[in-house]
């Protein structure tokens, strides 16, 4: 999943202090580091850290990611230090505390057939949407209650927090706009699914949720694909009054579902999985 960075930089010797620095946080697993991690490391103050950072960039060895927050250029990546990392790592610095969700946990679970550019970061926190080395990286920031249905991940031997399976269609019918809409959403449901996803708990995600155009969307699909919620008569149930779009993605024209509360602005029968 990792992409190439193209940068000119030849890269200049280390000194004594400046090797070390990096042999030691490279023996630690570190592949990005703080301004903290050099300070700690090197027993020196905030404002020579930085001077440290900033001369190891301009050498070729560290690549600045973020305010703070730099990339190790290992001696695999040659002379021009052509490197980048796996983008969940990245986008485990964009936010603090954060998981990857909607279209890039669909692709993580292999929930779709689709590759997202963009990495989705979840986070309680305000933070900035950008771009690093080419990846856009989506911030979508919810409230607390919201926060949680992530479990830890070993991305090349670093925890990142993703969204669980069941946490990941909650997600996505709370936001369809984040993961191609409900067509995608639909695609995914089927494949979990198939991957013995426990749809009680995805029940017991939406009752958490507390989200009434999210339960009405995980209900509908369920009917239209023939799937088993234990709970659906509880979520009918907590369905919200007044209407609201099945596909927020899409035009708003469309016939009214009284049962679902939803108003139907896509072809229910291009939510189905496709004859191969």
């Amino acid at each position: 999943m990792s992409s190439t960075q193209e940068t000119q930089t030849i890269r200049q010797g280390l000194s004594t202090r400046e090797s070390r620095l990096l042999s030691h946080l490279a023996a630690e697993g570190h592949q990005i580091i703080s301004i903290d991690d050099v300070e700690a490391t090197l027993e020196v103050a905030p404002n020579t850290a930085r001077e440290i950072a900033s001369r190891l960039i301009e050498k070729g060895w560290l690549d600045r990611l973020l305010p703070g927050r730099y990339l190790i250029i290992p001696l695999a990546a040659g002379e021009e230090a052509v490197y980048t990392t796996h983008e969940y790592l990245i986008a485990s610095h964009v936010a603090e505390p954060m998981y990857i969700g909607y279209y890039s946990a669909l692709s993580h679970h292999g929930l779709t057939e689709q590759v997202p550019r963009t990495v989705y970061v979840i986070t309680p926190t305000r933070a900035q949407s950008r771009e690093i080395h080419g990846v856009p990286y989506r911030v979508a920031t919810v409230t607390e209650r919201k926060f949680f249905g992530y479990e830890p991940t070993s991305i090349e031997g670093t925890v990142v927090n993703v969204a669980d399976l069941e946490k990941t269609l909650v997600d996505c019918a709370d936001h369809p706009e984040y993961c191609g809409g409900i067509r995608e959403l639909a695609t995914a449901m089927v494949a979990a699914d198939d991957q013995d996803c426990s749809w009680a708990t995805v029940g017991e995600y939406l009752q958490r949720l507390d989200n009434g155009a999210a339960t009405k969307r995980i209900v509908y699909l369920a009917d239209q694909l023939s799937i088993d919620l234990p709970t659906r008569e509880t979520l009918v149930e907590s369905f919200t009054s007044g209407y609201s779009l099945l596909d927020p993605t899409q035009s708003e024209q469309g016939s009214y579902d009284s049962e679902y509360g939803l108003r139907i602005n896509v072809d229910p029968g291009t939510l189905g999985p496709t004859e191969s």
